[in-house]
């Protein structure tokens, strides 16, 4: 099938074209549309059959959840089985924005949506885009990210019309913001828990609720039931395998190595980069020292990168500590072990 583009503006986003893509959301299509985190496949999250087209969209296995965009805390409530203080707390402080809380199901939304689970992961985007189409649709959408499973997310529409072909329309309003998917944080429970890391860190959720704790990078075999999005061993991978280097004096001395050996091989460093060792078959990219410039940059990298058809990644390492926890998490599932 042939995908609509339409391009919109970012933050005042042209009615006809949300009214367009509203349409094809009411009709069960499939839009694909920006959200401040990653480009989001959309579909109409209380819908069975949409939601069956989006795991067939991006291959994903029925254990896997996908989490429901609402406009607000009343359009959350209306999916829970039970909302809770502590969720209305932590939304105030963070929606919208790039925050996912798992709380009860509802009983009529479809399980699908949680993954055959009890649970479902919902949050409210920032991104005026995605407001305008939930205003737009009048209910909630299911959206994970707009790419082939287990692949590396899109935040930009291009990198969506090269992942899949079963979309009916994607909206264009440029490069996401954040760059990496929400935070995770599973509500269930007396112990809160972060399912997944995101650009909002245990700093900043500790200071509505100290109960948060992290999971520490917790990994799932591809089957098992999970509350969560993103918890594979093996995930965000880009084509071109991809090798986590300890040091930059580790990642050079491989990217030479590889090169040596005939590989063309894409090499990330954090930061100013020196001349690339190996010559032509060493292409370099260097993103930001700052965690929320390297994560905005980095999936769009990768993209590039498996663009150029290189045989293998090298990315060197970034630091362990908690602001850069979702990169470092995203960069551990990408790699080959």
């Amino acid at each position: 099938m042939v995908t609509r583009v339409l391009t919109v503006d970012a933050t005042h986003p042209e009615p006809g074209a949300i009214d367009e893509a509203a349409r094809v959301l009411r009709a069960g299509g499939l839009v694909a549309f920006p959200t401040e985190t990653v480009y989001g496949l959309g579909g109409r999250a209380l819908d069975p059959a949409a939601l069956a087209r989006i795991f067939a969209a991006k291959g994903r296995p029925s254990s896997h959840p996908v989490i429901a965009h609402v406009e607000d805390v009343a359009g959350a409530r209306a999916l829970a089985a039970d909302w809770s203080e502590t969720a209305s707390r932590l939304a105030r402080a963070f929606w919208p924005g790039p925050l996912t809380l798992v709380v009860p199901r509802a009983s009529h939304v479809p399980g699908a949506i949680g993954g055959g689970t009890d649970s479902i992961g919902i949050r409210a985007p920032a991104h005026g885009v995605a407001r305008a189409l939930l205003a737009a649709v009048g209910e909630p959408i299911a959206a994970p990210s707009a790419n082939r499973y287990q692949g590396v997310s899109p935040t930009r529409a291009e990198h969506v019309l090269a992942s899949l072909g079963d979309v009916d329309l994607v909206l264009d309003g440029g490069a996401c913001d954040r760059g990496l998917e929400s935070t995770v944080l599973d509500l269930r429970g007396e112990v809160l828990r972060v399912l997944r890391p995101g650009s909002i860190d245990l700093a900043a959720l500790r200071t509505i609720e100290p109960r948060v704790v992290d999971s520490e990078g917790a990994a799932l075999p591809a089957g098992a039931a999970r509350a969560s999005p993103g918890m594979d061993a093996r995930h965000y991978a880009p084509r071109a395998s991809l090798r986590l280097a300890p040091s930059r004096a580790d990642a050079l001395a491989e990217a030479a190595e590889r090169s040596r050996r005939g590989q063309t091989v894409g090499l990330v460093l954090r930061g100013p980069s020196a001349a690339a060792p190996g010559g032509r078959r060493v292409i370099v990219r260097a993103l930001p020292e700052d965690p929320t410039g390297y994560a905005r940059l980095l999936y769009a990298t990768l993209h590039e990168l498996d663009g150029l058809s290189v045989d293998s990644i090298v990315v060197e390492a970034v630091p362990e500590d908690e602001p850069w926890r979702a990169v470092a998490d995203r960069l551990a599932r990408a790699s080959t072990r």
